[in-house]
């Protein structure tokens, strides 16, 4: 998280009640390419708000069991817009959200206010949790009054990766440093190899990354994200 703040500490303490947490915060200066507030007026500064490692992941799944339909088609985005919802509507501020439009750039307020770079996977690497983090939302607030402290400049953690484990654990070369090749790791995601393999226990190429492994999703939530992908027929 960018620096300390009154708000953001609050902001933290009710985001936990969920397992999730304030990831960074930008400021738009002088409404420098700022979104849009619900009354036309630009957003002074962003929160993102996201999930670290699999503190989310337990209450998420006690109020999806509890839900008759199971929470639906796409259960955590649904999970995730109540409680982002809620949270927005007790600090004044209006929440979005990378799968709703209008589409924020999600990765560059991330790359800004948290100093990341992406990785071989396409996936922004933290040099605490590696690739297990993800932004579930983000809280636009018109009058952001609040110190912000810039992100730390640190190494990218790819770039001092002598080993490079992900380039090679890949079954079918789908990740090398020229980037990440979807359409292959889809076609092989269909095969028996793909299905009993990283369809169960997740991307053999993220599960090799050292950075951030204390992190590491559980199987659970691993399936979960991968069963939620839409694979060739």
């Amino acid at each position: 998280m960018s620096g300390p703040s009154g708000v953001l500490a609050a902001l933290d303490v009710r985001l936990g009640a969920f397992g999730l947490s304030c990831r960074g915060v930008l400021r738009f200066e002088d409404g420098h390419a700022a979104p849009s507030l619900a009354e036309g007026e630009p957003a002074s500064a962003v929160v993102l708000i996201g999930v670290a490692g699999s503190a989310m992941w337990p209450i998420f799944g006690a109020w999806r069991e509890a839900q008759v339909d199971g929470g639906g088609s796409d259960p955590l985005d649904r999970w995730s817009k109540l409680v982002i919802d809620a949270v927005a509507g007790e600090f004044g501020a209006l929440a979005c959200y990378p799968s709703e439009p209008p589409y924020q750039p999600f990765q560059t307020w991330a790359m800004r206010a948290e100093g990341l770079k992406p990785s071989p996977l396409g996936i922004l690497i933290h040099p605490r949790f590696g690739l297990w983090h993800s932004y579930r939302g983000a809280l636009l607030f018109r009058d952001w009054r609040d110190e912000i402290v810039a992100a730390e400049t640190v190494d990218h953690p790819c770039e001092v990766c002598a080993d490079k484990p992900c380039l090679s654990a890949c079954p079918v070369g789908a990740i090398s440093e020229s980037g990440f090749d979807v359409a292959r790791c889809r076609q092989h995601l269909v095969t028996p190899v793909g299905q009993g393999g990283c369809m169960v226990s997740g991307c053999l190429a993220r599960n090799a990354c050292p950075v951030g492994a204390d992190f590491r999703y559980p199987d659970a939530q691993l399936g979960f994200h991968m069963q939620a992908l839409t694979l060739p027929s």
